[in-house]
This record gives C-alpha cells, structure tokens and sequence, in this order.
C-alpha cells in the first residue's frame, strides 16, 4: 500500500503462523479490522499482508486492504484492493460498491457507473452496502437516485445512522425541512455526532444559544484529537456569528481550524513550487506554437476561490435552458495526469506541470470530454464548477478552444476569511491557518493576473459584488458572453429545484444578498496575520 498506510508489509506484532490455516486467518483479519476501528492503519495493513503472503486470492483480506486504504485516505490503494475484489468474485455486490465509490472519488465517472450497475444488479442487502451505493450516485452527480438508495438502507438498517446519507441528499436537493428532521433523527441515537451538528448548524439562522451550549458540552468532554471537535467548533462558531457575537464565534472557528489543521497538515513548500512551475510553464511562445484543441462549445468553466460566489453565478446561468451543471469534475487534472502517464497521490504537482506543455492540447481536450460524458447533462451547455481550474486555464483554453470561462473575483480579505471559517471535506488545507490562507490568495491573484495577459478576453472576470449588489446588469452581462439569449429566469435562479452539492447548499437557495459584502470586518481584530500577507504582497485591504 501507498504510504500513508504506513509500513505494510511488515509482520503485525507478535508471532506471525509458519503456515496459515482457517483459524490464524479468522484471528488476523479480526486484529486487522479492530486495528482499522482504532484508526491503526499500520497495524491493519500489516495484517493484510500477512494474510495474504499465504492466501493470496482470499477475497476477505483484499476487502479489508480496500477499506484500510479508504479510511487512511489512499484512494489508489483502496481503488486496486476493490479491483482485486471483484476480480476474484464478480457476485461480490459490496466489492463493487467500494470500487465504484474509489472510482467516482478519483474522478473515473463512466467506471464508477458501470461498477455501480454491477453492484445493484447483484442484489444487496447489507444496509451499509446500499448506503455505499447511494454514495456513489450522490458523487456521480444525481441526487435523487441517490436518496432512493439511503433510503432502502435506513429501511434495511432500522438505524437512525443512515439518516446522516439521508440528510445530506435533502440538503442537496433543498428539502432542508427534513434534512432538519433526519439530523435529529441522528442526534437522538448519536447525541454527540459532531457532523451531524455540524450538519444541523448550516440549515437555518441560529435564534439563540441552546444548540451552542449543547455542543458546546460534547466538545469539552471529547478526548483531545478527536475528528468531531472540528465539526463542533466549526458549528459553534457558525451559530454564535449568525447571533453577531463576532468574538465568540471567531474564537470557535479559530478552535475548529485549529483542530482541522492538526488532522490534515498543508505542505506550504510544495504548493510554493506548483505555482511557481505553473507560471514558468505556459507563455505566449508555448501558446502560439500550439495546435488545435477539440472544437466541442459545450463546456462552461467556472473558476476562481471557494466561498467567493461561483455557485451563485452557476445558478443564474443554469436557470437558463440551454445550460445545466455537472458539478465540480476532477476531470481535467485528471486527463493531465493520463496524458502524461503520471499520478500523485495529491491533486497536481510541479513536477507533472513541468511536462505538461508537452501534452498534445486536442487530445486533452478530447479526453476530458470523453470522460465527461457520463455526467453531461442534455442541454446544449454544461457547467464544470471546479474552482481550482483556474491553475490550468491556458491549457483549458488551447484544449478547449470554444469553452467560455468565467472567473469570479471577491475581496481578498472576504475570500480568505470565507475560506477560514469553512470546514472542508478534503480540499483547500491551506484554509486553516491565517497566514497560509492569505500565501495561497496572494499566488492565485499573481497566476491569475498572468492568465489574463496571456488569455486576454477569453477569460470573463466577475465582481462577486457587484452581482449581489446589481444583479440583473451582471447576469446580462454574463449570458452576453456565453453566446446565450436572454432569459427572465437568470434573475430568478432561487427558485430552481435542481440540487446543489456544495458547501452553500442552503445558501444559494436565497435571492442575491449582500450581506457577506466586507464580512471579514467583522473580525478585524483577530485577523491581523491574514491582513498583514495580503498587504505585504500588494493587495488592497480596506479600512
């Protein structure tokens, strides 16, 4: 297994069989398993492999390798363990679950839906194994399909555990009532799911502390280290600003990511040398050496920070009929990364980037559409809201010379801020430390302002401000430049049904407001590490 399982391989403490029968591998993949539930990884993994030096088709022990490599957050490893799953036994309905998870979590859509087919044609039962399923659906983009899945496991598992899946797909899909009643289904069984707090926190305005000093509780007796202390300070912190208590509540989210970064650790060198091999490797001489990309117009990208407004603008131009979403796709890091025949366990490197002006521009683009087009929607236009993109638009704009891009722009000091205070799932490490936040803000604006020299008006920037303080001109503005007819709706994009799988799931469900405009002042007084980058390096801060 990759490394962040540790040292597989390795013989488990104690004696290890010279030979192993039935019962010495019921007791390894018994210690296995309880080492995963201790988050032992090295130990499980350990295990694994001694298992499998002796039984090395045993379906069971690939199994568990899969679910180590899923809980250590190796994808790869657990993609191949799932692989060797089903290979062994293609009936094994919870092996091509797991696989289809792997595949969709890696971005592989047209593997992860085929993997997904299999496994329901092959009747599952287990409770656990149909909540899997419905995550793959909630991955691949389709809500609906998936609720009926957690559905079928709440039914199945007579637990209030699988109202969490629940939840989250109503929240998605704006049925935020009974997303609200799922949680506390959770919370009456599991009283201190820090997720489900934190779920429960998002839906609505707090009114008053009652669910602060709840948490509150649950947070003080948590052992130090445990993963709900982020979810509860992040929740805490969420409720108190929605009661203007503005210290309170930045003392919360500094706690929350506080405890977040001690989880997930941001390699601030590595990210340095990426924008530094992004801006060496894309000039105009590349550029107009260049071939031809693929002539689909399909594509619209949306890019930009996270928290700055591009599930708003997304939303306004999906209430047009000639547009629809398909999320946030990893698809284009990946055709990269399959081009070049390279991977990384982290999203893009600078080494992969340093190759990537050899890459033949038409055949990127042709991939990334290929790999789409599970998730491509029936209307003329489909939205790829991956905000990251912005690190690859020159090779965005040679591979798909006739998609539109669209960069949305806010505040520095609102778009780091927006950052800090939001629990991510498994992006954006930079976003739990002031200072970090604002270097990584400071590299983007330079990147960008390197783009639009080199793109020039293929790239439309949008004021997040000024959509929220004028939205009609902004929206026509917008549609203009897509190439679209005008359509009323545009102004009207709260009234959509369709599902939202981001972080302002219930947010962007609200007409255009303005009351996140200049937020961050709010806090000034603790955010002096974040201002002091920013200004260091240029950018405006306002009084």
């Amino acid at each position: 297994m990759a490394s962040n399982t540790g040292t597989i391989g390795m013989k488990p403490t104690g004696a290890a069989p010279r030979e192993m029968g039935q019962a010495d591998v019921a007791k390894f993949l018994r210690r296995g398993y309880q080492a995963l539930m201790r988050r032992d990884f090295t130990e499980a993994g350990n295990c694994c492999s001694l298992v499998l030096k002796y039984h090395p088709k045993l379906v069971e022990a690939h199994f568990l390798v899969g679910l180590v490599g899923i809980e250590s957050g190796d994808w790869t490893t657990a993609r191949r363990a799932f692989k060797n799953v089903v290979s062994l036994d293609d009936k094994h309905a919870a092996g091509w679950a797991q696989f289809a998870r792997c595949c969709a979590k890696m971005g592989q859509f047209t593997m992860a839906e085929k993997a997904v087919i299999n496994a329901e044609e092959n009747d599952p039962t287990d409770p656990l194994v149909l909540d899997v399923i419905g995550n793959v659906h909630s991955l691949l983009g389709d809500q609906k399909t998936a609720l009926v899945w957690f559905d079928k496991a709440k039914a199945a598992g007579k637990s209030a555990f699988f109202d969490l899946s629940r939840a989250k797909a109503l929240t998605f899909l704006g049925r935020l009532d009974e997303a609200g009643a799922a949680l506390k289904a959770v919370l009456a069984e599991k009283p201190d799911d820090g997720m489900a707090h934190w779920m429960l926190s998002r839906l609505g305005k707090a009114e008053d502390e009652n669910h602060i000093a709840e948490m509150q509780k649950i947070a003080d007796r948590m052992p130090s280290g445990h993963p709900s202390h982020a979810f509860l300070n992040y929740a805490i912190g969420k409720e108190y600003e929605d009661l203007e208590a503005w210290d309170d509540a930045y003392t919360a989210y500094e706690a929350g990511a506080r405890a977040r970064r001690a989880a997930v650790p941001h390699d601030e060198q590595a990210e340095a040398e990426l924008f530094e091999a992004l801006e060496q490797s894309f000039d105009k001489a590349w550029l107009d050496g260049i071939g031809e990309g693929a002539s689909s117009d399909a594509p619209i990208f949306i890019v930009g920070q996270p928290r700055t407004g591009t599930t708003l603008v997304e939303r306004i131009i999906t209430a047009h009929s000639d547009v629809e979403s398909a999320g946030e796709l990893q698809q284009f890091t990946m055709a990269i990364k399959r081009q070049l025949e390279m991977s990384s366990p982290k999203p893009m490197t600078a080494d992969i980037i340093k190759e990537a002006p050899k890459l033949d521009v038409k055949a990127l683009g042709e991939l990334y559409l290929e790999t789409t087009k599970s998730v491509q929607p029936d209307a003329k236009h489909f939205i790829d809201k991956m905000p990251v993109n912005y690190m690859y638009l020159p090779l965005i704009a040679s591979a798909l010379p006739n998609a539109k891009i669209i960069h949305i722009v806010r505040d520095p000091m609102d778009s780091c801020f927006a950052s800090y205070k939001q629990l991510f799932a498994e992006a954006y490490y930079h976003s739990y430390d002031q200072q970090e936040m604002a270097l990584h803000h400071v590299r983007y604006r330079s990147l960008m302002g390197r783009w639009r020299a080199l793109l020039g008006d293929r790239i439309l920037d949008v004021a997040y401000e000024d959509v929220v303080q004028d939205l009609e001109p902004n929206a026509r503005r917008i549609i203009d430049f897509l190439g679209l007819d005008w359509q009323d709706a545009c102004v009207e994009f709260h009234k959509q049904d369709a599902a939202v799988t981001t972080a302002s799931a219930a947010q962007v469900r609200e007409k255009a407001h303005t009351r996140s405009v200049g937020r961050w002042k709010k806090f000034e007084k603790n955010l002096s590490p974040m201002m002091q980058v920013l200004k260091d390096a240029g950018l405006e801060v306002e009084p």
